[in-house]
């Protein structure tokens, strides 16, 4: 099994904590260099400052991956910094509706589609002509397993998960020809910061870990080992693909 990428080009998005930042630390450590991206400026430099220190190739761009102008930016940053781009992860995401979908605003709608969905769109458009160039990319989605099904109180993110699923197949079906894999990872349960309102409630947690057959949560490296095998070659036939990292909460 090769999971060499020594000397590959990644950006992640949404990298400054959580599921992002074990996502760069890891390909990182396989010997890939990264530009990590967040909006806070000062949590983001120092997961850079963290990976640097242990040796890896790391280079901060603070900034809203929302927003078109920036996307540009973000990736024009990458090739200019290290001469082209193997690897995108879309882990950016947002969620501040937590509710009824009755009860959701328009702002918190469009917000939750912006970042969830619209941005790795446009990432993954202007990163297209760079890997084709190569002869060969991965796109790494980083969805969710509410885009399977609803889940209680989060039913606008869910619509955005579901959207980025199928933005995963439409992607991964067009660029087959041009050796480009567009696949997504679907997380259940992790617990980061982003999930806080989900197992901070004892009773809340209960209630989930009914659901889980492994009776647990899961752990960012775990989500990180699964972006590792996408990025690398060991996964080279695998494209299109919802892979879910749940506990078997979705069996």
């Amino acid at each position: 099994m090769d999971l060499n990428l020594k000397n590959k080009v990644a950006l992640i998005t949404g990298a400054s904590k959580g599921i992002g930042e074990a996502i760069a630390i890891a390909l990182t450590a396989q010997g890939t260099k990264v530009v990590i991206n967040s909006r806070k400026k000062e949590e983001l430099d120092k997961v850079a400052a963290r990976i640097k220190t242990s040796g890896g190739d790391c280079t901060a761009v603070a900034g809203n991956a929302g927003e078109g102008e920036f996307i540009k930016l973000l990736i024009d940053k990458t090739v200019e910094t290290y001469g082209g781009l193997d690897i995108l992860v879309n882990n950016a995401a947002s969620n501040p509706a937590f509710g009824p979908v009755v009860q959701t605003e328009e702002w918190a709608y469009d917000k939750i589609m912006d970042i969830n969905v619209k941005a790795p769109f446009e990432l993954s458009k202007l990163a297209y002509p760079h890997m084709k160039l190569k002869g060969s990319g991965s796109v790494i989605n980083i969805s969710s397993i509410a885009g399977d099904r609803p889940d209680p109180g989060l039913g606008i993110y869910s619509v955005s998960k579901a959207a980025l699923n199928m933005l995963t197949k439409v992607m991964a079906k067009e660029w087959g020809p041009d050796n480009i894999r567009v696949n997504a990872i679907c997380p259940g349960l992790i617990k980061t910061k982003f999930s806080q309102a989900l197992w901070q409630d004892e009773n809340i947690l209960k209630k989930f870990m009914k659901m889980v057959p492994m009776g647990r949560m899961g752990t960012v490296d775990e989500i990180a080992a699964l972006a590792v095998f996408l990025a690398s070659d060991a996964s080279g036939y695998c494209t299109g693909t919802m892979f879910h990292a749940d506990g078997g909460t979705t069996i």
